[in-house]
């Protein structure tokens, strides 16, 4: 990644990304991921970051509870959901 698109990721990282540093490193990796690839299934992110989807799912519960992923639901397909990093 270039400065200027570490520049613009930084900018566009949750308020509360420093409650990510508590988080295990699967959640760091994951939240990672999204920042880089934006919008994932959980199937995606497990494959990108060669994960268990368990460990995944488990990631992506924790960030959800500190507030710094939000997941709504797929239109390509209801049974999936997809995950982003929120922006403000």
């Amino acid at each position: 990644m270039s400065a200027t698109e570490t520049r613009r990721a930084e900018n566009q990282r949750p308020e509360n990304w420093e409650a990510v540093r508590e988080l295990p490193p699967s959640a760091k990796l994951v939240a990672k991921v999204l920042e880089y690839h934006g919008q994932m299934t959980q199937q995606e992110l497990a494959t990108e970051t060669m994960l268990p989807t368990r460990t995944v799912r488990y990631a992506l519960t924790r960030l959800e509870d500190i507030g710094v992923v939000e997941s709504r639901i797929s239109f390509a397909d209801a049974r999936k959901r997809i995950y982003t990093l929120r922006t403000e």
